[in-house]
């Protein structure tokens, strides 16, 4: 993606996104279950979309053989650009973590910015520390393939009531997961970016006692005095 539009994204939070997001029309952008997890402890990541998808469980296809097969999460993995953001859907399961710690290392290592799935991932205290961002549902035990059978990657998935096509763009902090439609992403980055400057300048002003009415959100007359400081400097 382009450099620009990633520091800028850097610089403004999945709450600000959801709402620039809805007031374009987009109101299934933020993945349900997908939480850091480290609670408090996650930076925030941006990338291009690599998605997966796991179905249920078949007990001829989920196998254990399954994993050293061409058409595994294994195989995935190597196709991975460094940047992007494996988005999993796990239909919501908690019943088996789709990854653990090794595979979680080597997407490390391959430079992936992260892990962002509905479901959860296993190996829980290895994971945290391959140093890889994660936003999931927690740990469990169980592999993969005793609930999950994976069956595919880079096609158009639902991950926590979202659609996510490959290459849309993921921000992820300590609030969750945003998907960004690729077409709208520079729309939504400026949109985004003047939001979080505005709201720096409420607090400002809500640091100095004004009432919320007529300041959030802000009126005509709010807008005028913002629109005033900023062009002198001060906000």
């Amino acid at each position: 993606m382009d450099a620009a539009l990633k520091t800028a994204l850097m610089g403004v939070t999945t709450a600000t996104l959801t709402t620039v997001l809805l007031k374009k029309g987009v109101r299934f952008c933020y993945i349900a279950g997908s939480r850091p997890i480290v609670p408090g402890s996650a930076a925030r990541i941006v990338g291009p979309a690599f998605t997966l998808r796991f179905t249920p469980t078949r007990e001829d296809l989920a196998t254990v053989d399954s994993w050293s097969s061409p058409r595994s999460t294994r195989a995935a993995i190597e196709d991975m650009p460094e940047g992007c953001v494996a988005v999993a859907d796990a239909m919501g399961s908690t019943a088996a973590g789709i990854f653990g710690d090794i595979l979680c290392a080597r997407m490390k290592v391959k430079g992936v910015a992260g892990l962002v799935t509905d479901g959860v991932v296993r190996d829980g205290a290895g994971v945290i520390g391959t140093g890889l961002p994660v936003f999931c549902q927690g740990y469990v035990a169980p592999a993969s393939v005793s609930a999950l059978n994976f069956v595919g990657w880079q096609e158009v998935i639902g991950c926590g009531g979202v659609t996510v096509v490959p290459g849309d763009i993921v921000v992820a902090d300590q609030d969750g997961a945003v998907v960004i439609p690729q077409a709208m992403l520079a729309a939504v980055t400026d949109a985004a970016v003047e939001q979080e400057r505005l709201e720096a300048w409420i607090m400002q002003e809500v640091g100095k006692g004004l009432p919320l009415p007529g300041l959030y959100p802000a009126n005509a007359e709010t807008k005028a005095r913002y629109e005033a400081d900023k062009a002198a400097g001060r906000a």
